[in-house]
């Protein structure tokens, strides 16, 4: 190209116009880099449990004709004062299902009921409902606990601003789901359940029955969202289900689902757990012997009230290590928000029919947010992005920020960030926390 030639395309207008697109590209996605955040989690359920084996209810015309009915019940844990938030729940529920097949409801509280209650939900429903109270001793502290020593480890667990860390009905809400909410009364008739909870959203039509479809494929465990649990109300968590394991390793099944839970063949617990305020599952898989003896087990180490062991964490490993992953089903078809997560399906088949209202793109299993370093969705991310000084100021229920390299890292307990920012509402408490 010669000297005129190349002042020519310099000078020509279609030449700056290229280098001008050029320059806001690179300057964009240089932007972009800087400031925006990077979020980091690990695979998604979908790359887990939706693979070649899993089983496809669409397939099963019989699951949509209503016609057997499965010994099941819609289980609520709820208090008198959540009235509207289960209201909101119900009336979702029953729209986008179970007007179609009226699966029973027991509503169980550790008080009872007011009639208010009773009317403004049974009135919600065709089905049967049925109310009942928890028996003190499902509800309460057992002998072997030391109440003083538990109060001084909720406090201090509440001044680490640990989530629920100072709750003391928390713990045992948590307990009672872990080991004696399938033995109350009022659920020792049925087999199968699914668990709803107040202020829970439904966006999708469910057309099939899933619990005919659980007894037909003989599945023990049905989920929603993976997520991890927060480390530090867990501390000997593992450590006590190694020391069960070791006891009594006739109950771990041959085809079970270890690398859900672990990363290094069972030497730590990599956190993951199935979320438990969504579960449609056997409800005589958690009266079997082994799962009592597992519960048992644990609750006589305390975790329950000296550290604050959730039921996820711990229904997840029973069925981890008891069962095979061809018992688990993931329910990718149904769409279901326990703020601030949510599921959507991806498939474009659930959105075009009209069945689904969720985007799919604020799905909390979006692949563009994966990386391989786990087998689920972690709760615990990091923004890697350059923020101003002040941010302490303008959301001072960041409880730790520190200066790493170029980024900045924020730790957050998810439910004090405001739910009208779209920029904090993804900031969740990160395992490494400093206080400022």
């Amino acid at each position: 190209m010669d000297i005129i030639t190349r002042r020519y395309l310099l000078r020509s207008p279609l030449f700056r116009c290229l280098i001008l697109v050029l320059l806001i590209a690179f300057t964009t996605l240089f932007y972009l880099r800087q400031y925006s955040p990077q979020v980091f989690y690990g695979n998604t359920s979908r790359e887990v449990f939706l693979t070649k084996e899993w089983i496809d209810p669409r397939k099963d015309k019989s699951l949509y004709q209503n016609i057997t009915r499965v010994n099941a019940v819609i289980v609520v844990l709820v208090r008198n004062n959540e009235l509207y938030q289960i209201r909101s729940s119900m009336r979702q529920f029953e729209d986008r299902w179970n007007k179609k097949f009226n699966y029973p409801y027991v509503f169980l509280n550790d008080e009872e009921f007011t009639e208010e209650f009773k009317t403004f939900t049974s009135s919600l429903t065709k089905a049967k409902t049925q109310y009942g109270v928890i028996p003190k001793q499902m509800w309460s502290y057992p002998q072997w606990i030391d109440q003083e020593e538990a109060a001084r480890k909720r406090r201090e667990m509440e001044s680490k601003g640990i989530i629920y860390g100072g709750s003391e009905s928390y713990r045992h809400m948590c307990r009672f789901n872990s080991g004696f909410f399938f033995l109350h009364p009022l659920l020792l008739p049925f087999d199968y359940y699914w668990r709803l909870e107040p202020s829970v959203d439904f966006m999708c039509d469910l057309d099939y029955d899933p619990f005919l479809f659980m007894q037909k494929n003989k599945l023990l465990y049905g989920f929603t969202i993976s997520l991890l649990e927060f480390e530090a109300t867990i501390p000997t968590l593992w450590k006590t289900v190694k020391k069960f394991v070791k006891e009594h390793p006739q109950y771990v099944s041959k085809d079970n689902i270890m690398d859900f839970i672990s990363d290094d063949g069972g030497k730590t617990y990599n956190l993951c757990h199935f979320w438990s305020n969504f579960e449609i599952a056997d409800l005589n898989f958690w009266r079997s012997s082994p799962y009592r003896e597992f519960f048992n087990y644990l609750d006589k180490s305390g975790g329950f009230f000296y550290e604050r062991w959730g039921d996820a964490p711990v229904h997840s490993i029973a069925v981890a290590l008891f069962t095979q992953k061809s018992r688990v089903h993931f329910f990718n078809d149904i769409a279901y928000r326990h703020a601030p997560y949510a599921h959507c399906p991806e498939e474009r088949e659930y959105h075009d029919t009209g069945r689904c209202h969720c985007n799919p793109g604020n799905n909390f299993e979006s692949s563009y947010s994966q990386s391989n370093s786990s087998l689920c969705f972690a709760n615990e991310i990091i923004l890697d992005t350059k923020l101003p000084d002040r941010v302490g100021l303008l959301y001072p229920r960041i409880v730790g920020t520190h200066r790493k390299s170029r980024s900045w890292t924020i730790s957050a307990i998810y439910e004090d960030i405001p739910p009208d920012n779209q920029f904090c509402a993804t900031i969740i408490k990160l395992k490494d926390e400093r206080k400022i």
